[in-house]
């Protein structure tokens, strides 16, 4: 045996055969590289066709100005089909079982032939902007419905529970023919309230035995919902349940009849065992229903649109201001004026502001 051979010599073997063809990989790189049309878009998502409806929604939430152009243009030609849907706004506290509720109710609603789209917004990080985006692991069984569609977005900097593209998104979904929209708020407790002016009807959940039964005689969230869910509602929790409903249904009797003339309800659920469900649905239908005769939903939804314009215009000017490349060298000249006690905030701001 050679003295220079080793026991761990590899003899020459067969080359492993490549796993991707060098056509494949060029059939890859053109199809990445072939930019679809604003018609194509408009086309697909009209079908149906999520993978559409999916990159539409990435180019509404892309800051890209060449993107949003795109995405402006496919809203326009989306806008006529959309608005048939009831849009339906879930909020309440990180562990009282949103993502579990909506599972529950949005295969209860495709069990009776609707199409639903959840829009679920994940909070972003303060320290590097990034988002968990795991609502379609919590919802496995949603997930694979042929008839729900899915869509997990960054809160971003946006506040109210909501992110700053969900409105445009909503418009999208209803040209695809989802006929029920679920808005799933970020969930950090009375901060959501811009879900409240995009949504049909507000639903709040609440746990029962976690302290918070006196919030229901404080103005704010609650005041805005027109339905409470006291969830969890099952074991040794059931008990605590119902003192719950009997304490929120004395605190909504507190407040002044909505315009819509509706009296908020409180009902119970274990969405883990699919109770309480089917009662939800038929007190949402009664809200519709109610609504629609008294002309309160189209005018609600107005309203709405109104709010979304002023909101735009306030993103626009906001957007257009700091971009403009004399305001970013002044910024941060005056931030270092302050950081030397040469001005204060106010002035500083003034001097901007007459840029």
């Amino acid at each position: 045996m050679n003295k220079n051979s080793s026991a761990l010599h590899e003899k020459d073997g067969i080359s492993p055969p490549e796993t991707t063809s060098k056509s494949s990989a060029e059939k890859i790189k053109l199809n990445r590289a072939k930019q679809n049309s604003v018609s194509e878009f408009v086309a697909k998502i009209l079908e149906g066709n999520i993978t559409f409806l999916s990159k539409a929604i990435t180019l509404v939430e892309s800051t890209n100005s060449k993107h949003q152009e795109k995405a402006n243009q496919i809203l326009e030609k989306c806008l006529p089909h959309a608005n048939k849907s009831i849009r339906i706004g879930i909020t309440g506290v990180p562990g009282v079982g949103k993502s579990t509720f909506i599972e529950s109710y949005g295969k209860y609603l495709t069990s009776k032939g609707n199409k639903v789209a959840v829009l679920a917004v994940d909070p972003s990080s303060s320290v590097n902007k990034g988002s968990i985006l795991g609502d379609k692991t919590r919802m496995e069984q949603l997930v694979t419905d042929k008839n729900a569609f899915i869509r997990p977005s960054p809160s971003g900097t946006s506040l109210g529970g909501v992110a700053q593209k969900t409105r445009e998104s909503i418009i999208l979904c209803e040209a695809a023919g989802y006929d029920t929209i679920i808005i799933e708020t970020v969930g950090v407790g009375q901060s959501e309230t811009v879900v409240h002016s995009m949504v049909d009807f507000f639903l709040l959940l609440k746990l029962a035995g976690a302290g918070d039964e006196l919030q229901g005689i404080k103005r704010g969230i609650i005041e805005m919902a027109d339905a409470i869910v006291i969830n969890k509602a099952d074991g040794e929790n059931e008990r605590n349940t119902k003192i719950a409903k009997v304490e929120f249904n004395r605190a909504l009797h507190l407040y002044p009849l909505k315009e819509s003339t509706w009296q908020p309800k409180v009902l119970t659920a274990s969405a883990l065992h699919n109770k309480g469900i089917d009662e939800i649905n038929q007190m949402i239908l009664e809200y519709i229903s109610l609504t629609k005769d008294n002309k309160y939903f189209s005018k609600k939804r107005n309203e709405q649109n109104k709010y979304w314009l002023l909101s735009t215009i306030d993103q626009q000017l906001k957007a257009n201001f700091y971009n403009k490349p004399e305001v970013k060298n002044a910024l941060q000249n005056e931030i270092n004026n302050l950081e030397n006690g040469i001005t204060t905030p106010f002035n500083a701001a003034k001097k901007l502001l007459n840029l």
